[in-house]
């Protein structure tokens, strides 16, 4: 995928980490500006990195993309994960998951929106979006079990509710994300059980994880 570390020297592991980020940052802010036909030099001039050293890392703008949609899903997964090792119960763990992905959402916007089904699923795709649902089955999971959790809210849910508690607001800066926090507690009490039960039902069914994978990949032809 050219997308690796192997080969790298591991004293430049630091600085490629370092250029990862801004080139992230760069083509999410792009992206969301030009769309997807937008130029990779760009993005490279945007993010202060020459043509020639983005090229070693990304030989094109699909493999930058490819890494971009792991790296998501890999942190997506770790903050899963962390807040089901730190939460003093399984609630806090599912709401302060939640929270913690909202506080932490990058300019540009969600990745789905902007480059979600124009590129294939490798190997390498699909075993991180195995353990980000791993991670996200574990935190419902665990609040279903503990009762605190409507029992037809599935961990598929997440990745859209998300993008649906990321749209743009007409404000920008610490007000968006005050707004955007606002309606996750809208959210959440309609997620959470009662003593009596469940709250009323819900409009259709979950979706399917296959469902977003269409959303995601490109069709194979």
């Amino acid at each position: 995928m050219g997308d690796t570390y192997e080969g790298r020297p591991r004293g430049r592991r630091p600085e490629a980490d370092r250029n990862d980020a801004r080139l992230f940052q760069a083509a999410r802010e792009v992206f969301a500006e030009r769309g997807w036909d937008a130029p990779v030099s760009e993005i490279a001039r945007r993010a202060g990195i020459g043509m020639g050293s983005l090229y070693r890392r990304y030989p094109s703008k699909e493999s930058l993309a490819q890494r971009m949609r792991i790296v998501a899903m890999e942190q997506l997964g770790t903050q899963a994960r962390t807040a089901l090792a730190e939460a003093p119960d399984p609630w806090s763990a599912f709401a302060g998951f939640l929270r913690d992905v909202l506080s932490a959402q990058q300019p540009g916007g969600p990745l789905l929106p902007l480059i979600g089904g124009r590129l294939p699923a490798t190997d390498d795709i699909v075993k991180a979006a195995d353990r980000l649902r791993a991670a996200l089955d574990d935190l419902v999971g665990g609040a279903q079990r503990a009762g605190v959790l409507r029992t037809d809210f599935t961990s598929a849910d997440i990745p859209l509710l998300l993008e649906h508690l990321t749209a743009r607001v007409p404000v920008a800066g610490e007000r968006a994300s005050t707004l955007h926090l606002r309606y996750l507690d809208l959210v959440l009490a309609g997620l959470r059980t009662s003593p009596a039960g469940e709250p009323g039902a819900l409009t259709g069914p979950a979706p399917h994880w296959a469902e977003l994978g269409e959303l995601w990949n490109a069709p194979v032809e």
